[in-house]
């Protein structure tokens, strides 16, 4: 998948790994202050993680998909909803499409697993972006990190 004058792809290798987690750390970590030692967590060792990066090596955005146990444990307890986080695009990438990108090929690594819905947890201030991608808000406002957020579905 690409947009202009950038790629979105699964992090598989250690370096696109590294240049997600650096994404999250400019991002959640410096700009918004989420504390380092809960940005991290178990789950990225077996989620799905994508980047966006420009053709000369610089990232963009990254966001991540847990699927199974890992995903139950987080929506619910429905083994068939994926749960889509830590989505993060840097500011110089803001308003380029980056952030819908990153949406659409977790949406793609959902459906390659089978799942039926993606669930996902965004900060209040995000709903219009995640409404326009075709999420429906659910349930009461709860804070995260100290921020507040709201859960999100899409039906795949």
């Amino acid at each position: 998948m690409s947009g202009d004058g950038y790629e979105v792809r699964v992090a598989e290798d250690p370096a696109d790994r590294e240049a997600c987690f650096a994404v999250r750390k400019d991002v959640f970590v410096h700009e918004q202050g989420v504390p380092e030692d809960i940005e991290y967590d178990a789950y990225d060792a077996d989620a799905v993680h994508v980047l966006a990066i420009r053709a000369d090596g610089v990232p963009l955005g990254t966001g991540r998909l847990l699927y199974g146990e890992a995903a139950a444990a987080k929506n619910g307890g429905d083994p068939d909803v994926g749960s889509l986080g830590r989505l993060a695009v840097t500011q110089a990438a803001r308003g380029l499409g980056v952030g819908a990108a990153l949406v659409r090929a977790i949406e793609e690594a959902a459906r390659a697993r089978g799942l039926s819905a993606v669930d996902l947890h965004a900060q209040t201030h995000a709903l219009g972006f995640y409404e326009r991608l075709g999420y429906e808000v659910y349930g009461p406002e709860f804070p995260d990190a100290g921020i507040p957020h709201r859960a999100m579905r899409r039906t795949l």
